[in-house]
C-alpha cells in the first residue's frame, strides 16, 4: 500500500489496522529524512486487544519511505515486472544499509546484496532473515502475475475487455493488424502487439496462455483457432461467434486435420448462459441482464447493457482470470 501526505493506493485489508497504518505512514512523512525513525520502521499490532478487531490475531507491518534517490531502484522494479519477470526485493529492518533488488537466478539488479548465511527460498510468501551480522532483512517477493491472456481483436469488444482487465491480476497481450485501432494509452498490465501476422504470436507466448478471439474478420479468426488448436500446451480458448459460426469452423478445422478432441475444447459462442451465472454475478452484471430484459429493445442505454452483459459473461467464462498470484507487485 502506497500512502502520501493526502491520500492512498490500494490496500492492506481496510478496517482500524489500515487506518492505523496510515497514520504512521503520515507521521514518518511529517519528520525530517534525518531522522532515522522517519525512513524505516517495523509495527506488530495485535489486532483484537490494540485495535478492537474482533477477529483476532497479530499483524507485522513494514513502513518504509521512498527517497527520491531510490528512482533508479524502483525504475528497475517496473522494468522486470512490464517484463513479466520474478525478482525479489530486500529490505533491511535494523540499520541503515540500502534496498537490495535481485533476480531469480539470484543476481543482484540493484543496491548491494547482503552477506545471507543460505540461499533464499523463492518459494516462500513475504519472511524476516538475518544476514551475518545478525541485522534482519525483509524478502519481500514481487512475482509477475500468472494468467495471462493473449487477446485478439482491438474493435470496441476488444477494447473493453482490455479496460475491464485493467485491476485484475493478469498480463495481457493485445493483438491486431490495424495499429491505429489501439489507444494512445492502455493499462499497465497490458502489451501491444501491432502485427501482419497475428498467428505468429499464437506460437510466441508462454505455455498455458488463455487466448481470446474477437478479430473483425471471420477468415482470420478461422486462422487463428487452427493456430492455437495446433498447440497442445495451449490454455482455455474462446472465440467470439454463434452456434452457427461453430459449427461452420468445426467442419473446415476438421478438414485441415485438427482432432476433435482439440476441437471440443474451443469455447465458442463465450460467455456464460444468464441461467447458470444468475446465482454468481454481480451486481453489476445482474443489473445489465435485467436492463437487457425490461428495457426497450431500440434503446441507446438497452444497447450498452446488452454489450455490458455480454463483457461480464465473457470475463467471467474465462478460468485462468480467477487465480490470484501468491502476491501481485503493486501490494
Amino acid at each position: 500500500m502506497l500512502v502520501t501526505r493526502d491520500g492512498q493506493s490500494d490496500t492492506i485489508g481496510g478496517g482500524h489496522l489500515e487506518m492505523r497504518a496510515c497514520e504512521i505512514a503520515r507521521e514518518m512523512l511529517a519528520l525530517p529524512v534525518t531522522v532515522p525513525a522517519a525512513v524505516r520502521r517495523v509495527g506488530r499490532f495485535a489486532l483484537g486487544p490494540s485495535l478492537g478487531q474482533c477477529c483476532g490475531g497479530v499483524v507485522h507491518l513494514s513502513f518504509e519511505r521512498i527517497m527520491p534517490d531510490d528512482a533508479t531502484y524502483y525504475a528497475m522494479l517496473e522494468k522486470h515486472w512490464s517484463d513479466r519477470q520474478d525478482c525479489w526485493r530486500l529490505i533491511p529492518l535494523d540499520g541503515v544499509a540500502s534496498n537490495a533488488l535481485i533476480d531469480d537466478a539470484g543476481n543482484c539488479l540493484a543496491g548491494l546484496m547482503p552477506a545471507l548465511p543460505v540461499e533464499i527460498d523463492q518459494e516462500r510468501p513475504c519472511h524476516v532473515m538475518k544476514d551475518g551480522a545478525g541485522h534482519r532483512w525483509l524478502i519481500d517477493p514481487c512475482l509477475a502475475y500468472r494468467p495471462h491472456l493473449v487477446l485478439f481483436g482491438a474493435g470496441h469488444v476488444g477494447a473493453a475487455i482490455v479496460r475491464s482487465l485493467a485491476d485484475m491480476p493478469c498480463h495481457v497481450t493485445w493483438v491486431d493488424e490495424r495499429e491505429d485501432m489501439f489507444p494512445a494509452v492502455v493499462p499497465a498490465n497490458v502489451r501491444i502487439e501491432a502485427t501482419d501476422m497475428p498467428e505468429a504470436v499464437v506460437d510466441e507466448v508462454p505455455s498455458g496462455s488463455t487466448y481470446l478471439v474477437l478479430t473483425h474478420s471471420h477468415a482470420l479468426d478461422q486462422r487463428l483457432s487452427e493456430a492455437i488448436l495446433r498447440r497442445s500446451d495451449a490454455g482455455w480458448f474462446g472465440l467470439i461467434g454463434s452456434k452457427t459460426k461453430r459449427m461452420q469452423f468445426e467442419h473446415r478445422l476438421r478438414d485441415r486435420g485438427i482432432p476433435q478432441e482439440r476441437i471440443a475444447g474451443m469455447v465458442c459462442p463465450i460467455g456464460v448462459p444468464a441461467s447458470r451465472a444468475s446465482n454468481r454475478l454481480s451486481s453489476q452484471h445482474r443489473y445489465a441482464h435485467n436492463c437487457c430484459r425490461y428495457g426497450k429493445r431500440k434503446s441507446a442505454r438497452n444497447k450498452r447493457c446488452r454489450n455490458a452483459a455480454f463483457l461480464h459473461e465473457a470475463l467471467h467464462s474465462i478460468p485462468a482470470l480467477h487465480a490470484y498470484p501468491a502476491r501481485p507487485i503493486t501490494q
